[in-house]
């Protein structure tokens, strides 16, 4: 039996907003057994809410969050280094009204996991197991979910920029893949639609330092792409986290076509209302191997 995983101590970590440019402290905590991931903005006195699609607000550059009013901002990057780095529970406190952006992908989150380490807990961790395919399409972009043993994505993005053109990437996110191949690849936006941005009061925190910034025929950062291919994986970062939202591990088959946010919210909430589609059960021990497993828990 795999059980659940929530963090050995608690860890924080400060930056701005992506969007809004406000300083945030993020701060993680352990949580009890089927918690899942509970944000608490601690500059209203704690109030909660929970990592779940029910909770989504709009999703068109980033992936927002309200629960009566409240709301909480860019939360992808954050959700994907825990659901990445294989914790179940944890209490994350956020000072501000988003999660920042650090260097524009998940490896802070990931590091600030592994440095407080992860606890096995005494329930059985859980997961959404798909028994049908589900699909949404808009015009020629489209994602799908469809039965596997493991939590697959196969992603393809297409843009008509030197540096992009047609990527493609299939990756089966077990035993540490996501940390290995995902989770440094970072954001990215083109100069053409930075002034658009700005006039909708939008990426007023965004730079150099916190995503890849494309001219019409190559790049404006100095520093090189950490992966010839880092766009793709980068979308596939945000699948992680966006799906994430379902409250607990996936064992299914993503297919994405030129998706975004607002198709993940999508395809998660048609999966759940096709009750046949889905159901709960305990993780298959196939899916990380004893080894991985105490590598995962012993490291700090």
């Amino acid at each position: 039996m795999i059980k659940q995983t929530t963090l050995a101590s608690s860890v924080e970590t400060s930056g701005i907003g992506l969007h809004t440019a406000v300083p945030v402290v993020v701060r993680l905590s352990p949580a009890p057994p089927d918690t899942g991931y509970i944000f608490r903005r601690t500059d209203l006195g704690g109030f909660e809410i929970p990592a779940n699609v029910e909770w989504v607000a709009h999703c068109s550059y980033a992936t927002t969050l309200m629960r009566t009013g409240v709301m909480l901002s860019t939360v992808e990057h954050l959700l994907a280094a825990l659901r990445g780095a294989g914790l179940d529970n944890a209490f994350i406190e956020v000072d501000n009204l988003e999660v920042p952006i650090m260097d524009g992908s998940s490896e802070a989150f990931t590091e600030l996991v592994e440095r407080a380490g992860l606890v096995e807990q005494p329930l059985a961790r859980r997961a959404l197991m798909v028994r049908e395919r589900i699909s949404v399409e808009q015009g020629n972009r489209s994602i799908s979910i469809e039965p596997a043993e493991g939590f697959e994505i196969d992603c393809m993005i297409d843009f008509a920029h030197p540096l992009i053109g047609v990527q493609r990437l299939s990756i089966s996110l077990s035993n540490g893949a996501f940390n290995r191949e995902i989770t440094g690849a970072r954001t990215f936006g083109f100069t053409e639609e930075v002034e658009a941005l700005r006039r909708a009061n939008l990426i007023r925190g965004g730079s150099l330092e916190n995503a890849i910034v494309l001219t019409p025929e190559g790049m404006l950062n100095e520093s090189p792409l950490r992966y010839p291919d880092e766009f793709v994986r980068h979308k596939i970062l945000d699948i992680v986290g966006d799906l994430a939202l379902l409250g607990m591990p996936l064992l299914g088959r993503v297919r994405a076509e030129r998706s975004g946010h607002i198709l993940h919210a999508a395809l998660m909430t048609k999966l759940l209302r096709t009750r046949s589609a889905w159901e709960i059960v305990d993780m298959p021990e196939r899916m990380m191997t004893e080894r991985d497993y105490e590598a995962a828990l012993s490291r700090n």
